[in-house]
C-alpha cells in the first residue's frame, strides 16, 4: 500500500480508503454484516488506514458495522464520518439536510455512540444545506474539534465557491467529492482550490459506482427497491439511464481490451490507478462487501499508468454518455443537474 499526505493535517493516508456506503444494506443491494466486517479486516490487513462512513448510510447501520470491525483495531484507522443529513419524519420525502449548529452537535454525539469511540479523525458536512449559513456550520465544527470529538473537519459535495466561503470562518481540512472516469467535474470545480489551500481530497465513486468494475453487461438491471442505480442518475449525471448505460458498458469494455488486458490488469485496477493519477487526490474511496472484492482492487494502488495509456483512456472516454457540465449539489443527488454532453466530445467539453 502507498500513502500520501492528507492535505496539511500532518496525517499520512492510504491511497485507497474503505468506503462504507454499501454497508447501509439498502443502496447497493443486500449485504451480510459478517462479510462486511471481514471485508474491513481484509482491507486493514492490506494496509488501508482510512475508513469512511456516515450516519445517513442505512440510518446509522453502516456506523454500527464499522464499530464491530474496528473493535480492538481503532488505533490503526483514520476514521471519517459525516453530519448534516437526517431521516425525515414519516410521510415526508428525504433525506433532509440540516447543518445547523444544534444538529451538527447532536449528530456527532450520536455517531460516536454508534461507532463506540470517543473521537473521529475527520468529521465532514455530508451535503450543503441552503437553510443554514456556512458560518454557523463552520463554527459548530470548530467547537467539535475544540471538544476533542474530531481531530479535523471538512465538507463533502461542496462547490469551490462554497469551500471558499466556508474558509472565511474556519480552514477546511478535508473535502470529499465524487471523482471517476465518468465524472471529472471536480477537475475544474474544486481541485484547484484544494491544491492551493492544502486541503486533503477524498474521491468517492472511484469505480464509477460499479460501472468500472467490468462486471456489468448491456443486459444488467438494478433492483429499484434495493439499488439506487435503478433510477439511472448518479449525482446529477444520467450515466446509468437506458441507452447511456449501454454506451458506457461499451466504453468500459474498450478500456478493458485496449488498456487493462495488455497490462495484465483488471478494469477496476486501471480505473483506480487513473483516479490516483490526479495530484489533488489524497485517497480514493472504494466500497467492498466481501474480502474477495477487497482483493480484486488491491493492485490498483500499485499501478502507474503510462502517458500513452492515459492518452488512450482519454480518447476512449470521449465516447461516454450521460455526462453533464453542471455541479449543483444543492439539488437532489439523483436527478439530472444539467444538459447531457453528447457522446464523442472530449473532456473538458
Amino acid at each position: 500500500m502507498r500513502y500520501r499526505p492528507f492535505g496539511r493535517t500532518g496525517l499520512q493516508v492510504s491511497v485507497v480508503g474503505f468506503g462504507c456506503w454499501p454497508m447501509a444494506g439498502d443502496r447497493y443491494g443486500a449485504i451480510e454484516d459478517d462479510e462486511a466486517v471481514k471485508a474491513i479486516h481484509r482491507a486493514l490487513d492490506r494496509g488501508v488506514n482510512c475508513v469512511d462512513t456516515a450516519p445517513a448510510y442505512g440510518a446509522g447501520h453502516s456506523e454500527e458495522v464499522v464499530a464491530r470491525a474496528l473493535d480492538k483495531r481503532r488505533g490503526e484507522v483514520l476514521l471519517v464520518t459525516k453530519c448534516g443529513v437526517k431521516v425525515p419524519p414519516p410521510g415526508q420525502p428525504g433525506p433532509l439536510r440540516d447543518s445547523s449548529r444544534a444538529n451538527v452537535l447532536r449528530e456527532i454525539d450520536a455517531s460516536l455512540k454508534r461507532l463506540r469511540t470517543d473521537w473521529v479523525d475527520v468529521l465532514l458536512v455530508h451535503w450543503p444545506d441552503a437553510g443554514t449559513p456556512f458560518e454557523e456550520t463552520m463554527r459548530a465544527l470548530e467547537d467539535v474539534v475544540a471538544s476533542g470529538r474530531a481531530r479535523f473537519v471538512g465538507v463533502s459535495n461542496f462547490t469551490g465557491a462554497m469551500i471558499t466561503e466556508c474558509m472565511r470562518t474556519r480552514p477546511i481540512d478535508v473535502s470529499q467529492v465524487g471523482y471517476h472516469m465518468f465524472d471529472r467535474r471536480q477537475e475544474q470545480e474544486t481541485f484547484g482550490t484544494c491544491l492551493t489551500h492544502g486541503i486533503g481530497v477524498m474521491g468517492y465513486g472511484s469505480l464509477g459506482h460499479g460501472l468500472l468494475t467490468g462486471a456489468f453487461t448491456a443486459a444488467t438491471t438494478f433492483d429499484a427497491a434495493r439499488d439506487w442505480r435503478a433510477n439511472g442518475v448518479a449525482f446529477g449525471q444520467p450515466i446509468f439511464r437506458a441507452d447511456n448505460f449501454k454506451t458506457n458498458v461499451g466504453v468500459v469494455e474498450r478500456i478493458r481490451r485496449e488498456v487493462a488486458a495488455p497490462r495484465g490488469a483488471t478494469v477496476s485496477q486501471v480505473a483506480l490507478a487513473w483516479v490516483l493519477g490526479h495530484p489533488a487526490i489524497s485517497t480514493a474511496l472504494v466500497g467492498a462487501r466481501t474480502p474477495a472484492e477487497v482483493d480484486a482492487n488491491d493492485a490498483g494502488a500499485e499501478l502507474d499508468l503510462t502517458p500513452g495509456e492515459r492518452a488512450t483512456i482519454e480518447t476512449i472516454l470521449a465516447g461516454a454518455a450521460g455526462r453533464v457540465r453542471e455541479f449543483t449539489p444543492l439539488r437532489p443527488a439523483m436527478e439530472p443537474w444539467g444538459v447531457e454532453i453528447p457522446a464523442g466530445r472530449p473532456f473538458p467539453p
